[in-house]
C-alpha cells in the first residue's frame, strides 16, 4: 500500500524518469544490435569489422560524456530533457541516411551519445535530486523504461523487418521519440522542489560537502570503483554481442539461446524494483561490494553449461547484477558525494560504461580471432568480477567512516 502511494504522488515525476530511459533504449546495444545483420549486408563488413567501428563511435561517445554531462549541473532536466530526445531523433534519422562507413561511425556515436548516454544521465540525475528519502525506490522504478524497451523493442523491430526496409524503421523509430517530446514536456513544467535545485544541501556527501569532480578524482575511492562500475557494461554486452558464436561452441541452436534471454530481463527487473526499497533503508555501502557477485556466478556457471537448461539459471543471475547495477551505484554517487554537482560526476560514470560496452565486444571479440572461444573466456571474466568487488569493499571499507551521520 505505501509503494501504491508513493507511485500515486510521485506519479508525474517518476513518469518522466521512466520516458528518458525509454528512449534510450534506442542508443542501446540491444536494439542497434536487431539490424546488425542489414547493416554488415549494406555496409559489406565482416563481424570484425562491425564490432571495430561500432567500438570506435561508442568510445567517442563516451570521451565526449566526460564534457559534456556537466550540463546537467548547470541546466535544469525540463531544459534537458526535452533537447536530449530531439537530438536522439535526429540520430535515429542519422542512421537511416548513412552512406559510407564514416557515416555509420557518426550514426553510432550519436545514438550511443544521446541514446544510451545522456537520455539515461539527465533520468538518474533527476531522480537522484528530486528524491532524498526515497532515492533509492525513484531510481529503481525509472529504470523500468529501458527494461520495457530491452523486453519490447527488439521483438516488434523484427517482426517489423518482414514488411519494411531497416532504414525505414530507423526513421519509425525516431518519430516514436519525437512523439514522445510533447508528452515529456508538460510533466518537466513540474519539476520537484526543492531537490530540483543543483544547489540543496539537503544531501551532502563524505565529510558532510558536496564534492566536486576534481575533488572525487584526488581520492583513491572512484579509482578502486572503476574496474567493478566497467565490469557489468562490457561484458554483458560482450555476451549479448557474441551470442551467435556462443551458441555455435556451445551446440546449441542460436534461437534456443536467444529464447532464455527473458529470463535475463525478468531478473534484472526484478533485481531492480527489489533493491530500491533496500537502498533506502541500508544505504548502498553495504550493498556496492555484492553487485557484481551474481554475474560472476552466472559467467562462472556458462563456462561449464552442459545444456539450455543449465544457461537459464546462469543468465537469470547475471540478470540480478545487470538490475542492482542500474539503481545501486546510482544511489550512490548521491550518498558519498552529495548532489550539487552530481551531473559532473555521474557523467564520469556514465563514460565508463560506455566505454565498457566499446571495449567489452572488443577484447572479447580479438581474443575469439585468437583461438580463445568466448566460452573459454568466461571463468577468466568471472575472476575479473570477483577481484574487482574486492577493491570495491576495500574503498568502502576506508571511506564509508567519513559519511555523514544520519539525522
Amino acid at each position: 500500500m505505501r509503494f501504491l502511494t508513493f507511485l500515486r504522488d510521485n506519479a508525474p515525476f517518476l513518469l518522466v524518469g521512466v520516458l528518458l530511459t525509454f528512449c534510450s533504449s534506442f542508443g542501446q546495444t540491444f536494439f542497434i544490435s536487431v539490424f546488425a545483420g542489414q547493416i554488415r549486408g549494406e555496409f559489406g563488413l565482416s563481424n570484425g569489422d562491425w564490432g571495430f567501428l561500432y567500438s570506435v563511435g561508442t568510445t567517442a561517445s563516451a570521451l565526449v560524456m566526460i564534457w559534456t554531462g556537466i550540463l546537467t549541473d548547470t541546466f535544469r532536466v525540463r531544459v534537458l530533457g526535452p533537447i536530449v530526445l530531439v537530438l536522439l531523433a535526429l540520430s535515429c534519422a542519422t542512421m537511416a541516411f548513412a552512406s559510407t562507413w564514416w557515416g555509420l561511425v557518426f550514426a553510432i556515436f550519436a545514438l550511443r551519445f544521446f541514446g544510451q548516454g545522456m537520455s539515461t544521465l539527465v533520468a538518474t540525475v533527476a531522480m537522484a535530486r528530486w528524491f532524498v528519502l526515497t532515492r533509492g525506490r525513484a531510481l529503481s522504478i525509472s529504470k523500468i523504461g529501458v527494461a520495457l524497451g530491452e523486453a519490447f523493442l527488439p521483438l516488434i523491430f523484427v517482426a517489423l523487418m518482414t514488411e519494411a526496409d531497416w532504414r525505414r524503421l530507423w526513421l519509425f523509430a525516431g518519430m516514436g521519440v519525437l512523439v514522445l517530446v510533447p508528452l515529456l514536456w508538460p510533466l518537466l513544467r513540474l519539476e520537484r522542489t526543492p531537490q530540483s535545485i543543483a544547489g540543496d544541501d539537503q544531501s551532502l556527501g563524505m565529510e558532510n560537502a558536496h564534492w566536486t569532480r576534481g575533488r572525487m578524482l584526488r581520492h583513491p575511492l572512484y579509482w578502486l570503483l572503476i574496474p567493478a562500475l566497467m565490469a557489468p557494461a562490457a561484458f554483458s554486452t560482450a555476451f549479448f554481442f557474441h551470442q551467435v558464436h556462443l551458441a555455435e561452441v556451445k551446440g546449441w541452436s542460436h534461437m534456443g539461446l536467444v529464447a532464455i534471454f527473458p529470463v535475463f530481463t525478468v531478473a534484472s527487473a526484478a533485481a531492480m524494483f527489489g533493491s530500491g526499497d533496500v537502498v533506502d533503508r541500508i544505504g548502498t555501502a553495504r550493498l556496492m561490494p555484492i553487485v557484481i557477485l551474481p554475474m560472476a556466478a552466472g559467467f562462472a556457471g556458462f563456462a561449464f553449461a552442459p545444456s539450455l537448461a543449465w544457461a537459464v539459471v546462469c543468465i537469470g543471475l547475471m540478470g540480478i547484477t545487470q538490475g542492482l547495477s542500474n539503481t545501486v551505484p546510482a544511489a550512490f554517487w548521491a550518498e558519498f558525494y552529495g548532489t550539487r554537482y552530481l551531473g559532473g560526476i555521474k557523467a564520469l560514470a556514465t563514460a565508463v560504461l560506455v566505454f565498457g560496452t566499446a571495449i567489452g565486444p572488443a577484447l572479447t571479440g580479438a581474443l575469439i580471432d585468437a583461438g580463445i572461444d568466448f566460452e573459454d573466456q568466461m571463468l577468466g571474466i568471472a575472476v575479473y568480477f570477483v577481484l574487482a568487488a574486492g577493491l570495491v569493499l576495500i574503498g568502502i571499507g576506508k571511506s564509508r567512516g567519513s559519511l555523514p551521520r544520519p539525522a
